[in-house]
């Protein structure tokens, strides 16, 4: 049987090759510790602990824990036996029904996240626990997350091309295991050391006039739930939360000039956002169904708003690029040629604003139609100043609107779209 000579490292317990028999090996730096060995074929590795004459307590597997925190739970083990606890009972509580971690996420939300922030803070946690999360850990106990699940869920966001969303989440998930270490849910947080995973650079993308019309062509694509909400989100320049979110109840569409009131509760500085809604937003509201009587505009069962939005993005962006390789072809083009480089979809808000700057309106309007906090008016003046710029936000989205149809009615072969109300044909650079 093997033996260890000195403490346990992590290069010498990789290296211990099974037998024909199990084999239990003690680390000499800590009684009671062992590394076990199954016999061949399979030779599987675990930690576990054999202490003062108690039945032995299995910690996990030699690939789900590290030997440092094999140690740590080794220790806390015996710790638990000095005192007079049953560690196994324990560890049976900790895989009950109530140690899931979706269970242990709605927890969180009621005891931690809704009790001690703002109604917009709590509804923006939640929807990150649920797109995000809660898919990638159901059903797993709390007390099984590892640094690599971790490190996973946030690669993965990265990979996606969502590097601010990895990093919120990252800020997250701390408070999230330090909240259950607060309350005896677990021993250790897995977040311990680990660095944030992206730096997160202020974006500037903006999309070309030919990347939005074959957004909008995409969105036909792809169709319903998805189509209709990105097409939304292109023409209101709202955030793609409020979009999602929306309720029939916020619109009043049979007047002569539509509006949505977004309630403080949904938007993201906490104000009642009043958006001026635009007739292609008009007909796309129309045209949704309604499921199951729900209020909800962007609903699939009619009590939860739509999710699953990063592979909806992925399915925009190969429509998009199917959209462009086929234009190319048909002008004797190398489709191989087309590439969309990356973008989110906070980009369309971005590019609206952009576009309205574009068309003269003026920035602290443009600030208005986003519901920035804050813009080019600040201090004592912005306190007094309560003038929501109904008119100059109303004039700002026709424009928008007029050039966003311009643009989508354009011709993939034509470098000039019509500028309504200009009396005049204004050049465009029509590149992807």
């Amino acid at each position: 049987m093997t033996k260890a000579k000195s403490a346990f490292t992590a290069k010498w317990v990789d290296a211990v090759q099974a037998t024909d028999k199990r084999q239990e090996i003690p680390d000499p730096s800590l009684k009671g510790f062992y590394l076990i060995v199954q016999p061949l074929p399979g030779g599987a590795k675990s930690w576990a602990v054999r202490y003062k004459g108690h039945p032995k307590f299995t910690i996990g597997s030699f690939g789900a824990w590290k030997l440092a925190d094999a140690r740590k739970e080794a220790g806390r083990v015996m710790r638990a036996y000095d005192e007079g606890r049953d560690p196994r009972a324990e560890k049976q509580e900790a895989n009950s029904g109530e140690n899931l971690v979706e269970n242990v996420l709605d927890d969180f939300l009621k005891r931690h996240v809704k009790a001690k922030n703002k109604a917009r803070t709590a509804y923006d946690v939640e929807n990150t626990i649920k797109r995000e999360i809660k898919p990638k850990w159901k059903g797993k106990r709390i007390t099984a997350i590892r640094r690599r699940d971790v490190v996973n869920l946030l690669d993965d966001m990265v990979d996606r091309g969502v590097p601010t969303m990895a990093v919120r989440t990252y800020a997250l998930l701390k408070k999230l295991f330090n909240w259950c270490v607060e309350r005896g849910i677990l021993e250790i947080s897995p977040m311990g050391g680990l660095k944030a995973p992206a730096t997160v650079a202020a974006r500037d993308r903006v999309l070309s006039d030919t990347e939005l019309r074959w957004a909008w062509q995409a969105a036909d694509d792809i169709g319903w739930p998805f189509g209709p909400l990105f097409k939304m989100l292109m023409v209101t320049a709202q955030r793609k939360e409020e979009v999602a979110g929306a309720a029939r109840p916020e619109f009043v569409l049979n007047v002569k000039e539509p509006t949505w009131l977004i309630p403080p509760a949904r938007a993201k500085n906490g104000r009642e956002h009043l958006v001026l809604v635009m007739p292609l937003v008009v007909g796309l509201i129309e045209a949704l169904p309604v499921i199951d009587e729900s209020d909800l505009l962007f609903t699939t069962n009619g009590k939860t708003t739509v999710g699953g939005f990063s592979k909806a993005k992925e399915r925009l962006d190969a429509a998009m690029l199917r959209i462009g390789r086929k234009e190319a072809e048909e002008r004797g083009d190398d489709p191989d040629e087309v590439t969309i480089e990356p973008w989110v979809l906070h980009d369309f808000r971005r590019t609206a604003a952009s576009g309205m700057a574009a068309l003269g309106v003026q920035p602290h309007v443009i600030e208005a139609v986003l519901n920035h906090k804050s813009g080019t008016i600040k201090g004592v003046a912005a306190v007094y100043n309560r003038h929501d710029y109904y008119e100059e936000k109303r004039a700002a989205l026709v424009l928008w609107e007029r050039r966003v149809k311009a643009i989508i009615a354009a011709k993939p072969r034509s470098n000039a779209v019509a500028f309504e109300g200009s009396g005049r044909k204004k050049g465009v650079e029509n590149k992807a």
